[in-house]
Parts: structure tokens; C-alpha cells; sequence
């Protein structure tokens, strides 16, 4: 199955551009993943499927103006994110050179002008806030609302991509008002921001 076919699947479309984008970043990923051991999953198969992970709560979620990614890694979900929304402000917040590197290569490559790759943890990042805060397994939920404070504004959203513990993340970090999306083993988790 193409990734047209997938996303199409999963109410998602996009124009050719993205597709071609996204051809573009599977060789890379293929590439530099190999040497720089970037992602575990390298199989074109597998990329798609962590594409439509990323970009699954496109769906149910509202629209925003900027977006901040915790740990991006090899670029889900924010980077996928940034391709597939190039007019929303986006930044990863990365703290391993190795794949700020990766995720800076595929910026130039992409041309993605709505794309800024900041190397640094996310406690020290200063002069950001977003409206939106997305990270896909980082650490628990608690810790991610506690070391996001200094990028959030006072109505940011956060969206979470996790796995089979979260009811006891939720409990845990006493979240009363919040959607889950469940999509075979994946858990989002969507705070929305109060308006």
C-alpha cells in the first residue's frame, strides 16, 4: 500500500508536494539511519506506518499557529508534522547532536522555512512559547507538563502519543479534562488548552 493509500485510509490528504517530502525524508532517514542509528524501524513499511502515527491526530485536533516537539528524534512526530503544515511555526526540541543534525539535513532539504531544530533540552529552552506541545515517547505525562512550563502560553494544548499506561499517567498527574484516541497499540493523549 502507498502512503497516499494509508493516510487516505485514515481520512488524511494531502497535496502531491507533501507525498514528494515524504519520499524525500524515507531515503533519508534510510540513509542516515543506518549509519547513525537514528530509529530502530527502517523499513519503508515501517517509516510510513510512524507517518501516519504522527500525523493520525491531524484528525481530532484543532488548528494552531505553532507547535513545539519534545524529543523529536528522527522526526516524529514533529517533524512530519512541520511537513505536512508548512504554515505553522514549528520547533523540535532535540538534545542529541546526532539527530539535530538528521533533522537540520532534512530542513535544507525540504526547504521547510516554518521549521526551526533547537539542540538543547526542553527545561533550558528560553524565549518560546507555542500553543501547542507535542511529544511522542519521551517520558511520563507528569514530567512532560513539569519540564514544558517555560515554553507554554497560558492556553496551550498538549499531545501526547503513548502506549498501554496511560490511564495511570493520567491518574497520576491529576488531568480531569482531556481526549483519549486510540489507534491500534497508540494512545493520544489531547489536553486542549483552555480557551
Amino acid at each position: 500500500m502507498s502512503l497516499k493509500q494509508l493516510l487516505e485510509k485514515n481520512n488524511l490528504t494531502f497535496d502531491d508536494k507533501f507525498y514528494e517530502d515524504c519520499e524525500v525524508f524515507i531515503k533519508l532517514l534510510q540513509q542516515w539511519g543506518k549509519i547513525h542509528n537514528l530509529s530502530g524501524r527502517l523499513s519503508t513499511e515501517d517509516i510510513q506506518e510512524n507517518i501516519l502515527d504522527s500525523l493520525y491526530p491531524l484528525t481530532f485536533i484543532d488548528n494552531y499557529d505553532s507547535f513545539a516537539d519534545i524529543g523529536t528524534g528522527a522526526g516524529y512526530p514533529g517533524l512530519i508534522i512541520a511537513i505536512a503544515k508548512r504554515d505553522m511555526k514549528s520547533y523540535l526540541i532535540e538534545p542529541r547532536i546526532k539527530r539535530v543534525s538528521f533533522l537540520n539535513f532534512v530542513k535544507a532539504s525540504l526547504k521547510l522555512e516554518n521549521l526551526t531544530v533547537i539542540c538543547d533540552r526542553v527545561e533550558k529552552v528560553k524565549d518560546l512559547s507555542v500553543d501547542l506541545i507535542t511529544s511522542r515517547a519521551v517520558t511520563n505525562t507528569s514530567l512532560l507538563l513539569d519540564i514544558t512550563q517555560n515554553i507554554k502560553k497560558e492556553n496551550s494544548s498538549y499531545l501526547f502519543y503513548k502506549g498501554s499506561m496511560l490511564s495511570e499517567e493520567i491518574e497520576n498527574a491529576q488531568i480531569h479534562d482531556c481526549k483519549v484516541v486510540n489507534r491500534n497499540d497508540r494512545n493520544y493523549l489531547y489536553i486542549k488548552g483552555a480557551k
